[in-house]
């Protein structure tokens, strides 16, 4: 299981989906995911919204979009580059909780399938495991 990462926001794992789907991910695209959360996130909670970062999709639901390369990211963190300079386009579905616990719940590597349909079968998996998460958690 992936630890909290919690800048000023506690990022959770909440499925095995999020999981799997960043141990599917090539080396270089997990590197990115990892920053992204950490370095953005965690930071800016549900301000992603705000920006380019983040939508909202409805019912709790929200997508993270990492479209950055890692240095980029790290940069923009005030940290040294880690020579990685190639750009990828990662969502990940999210939801947040009270005022500072974020949900990670799923995601995919959008560069391998841009398809309207692989969007919507992803954001109903992402609403499903919200679903179970808040049924387990009494929520």
């Amino acid at each position: 299981m992936l630890s909290p990462w919690g800048e000023q926001w506690t990022v959770e794992v909440a499925s095995d989906d999020f999981e799997r789907f960043v141990r599917k991910l090539p080396a270089y695209e997990q590197a990115v995911v990892v920053a992204a959360i950490r370095h953005v996130l965690a930071v800016e909670g549900i301000g992603i919204c705000d920006s380019e970062w983040g939508k909202p999709l409805g019912r709790g639901l929200y997508e993270f979009r990492i479209r950055r390369s890692l240095d980029t990211i790290l940069r923009a963190a005030g940290l040294p580059d880690a020579g990685g300079r190639r750009e990828v386009l990662v969502r990940v579905f999210c939801s947040f909780v009270g005022n500072r616990v974020i949900l990670l719940l799923g995601g995919y590597d959008k560069k391998r399938d841009a398809s309207d349909r692989r969007q919507q079968r992803e954001i109903a998996r992402a609403r499903a495991e919200l679903a179970r998460w808040k049924c387990s958690s009494g929520a």
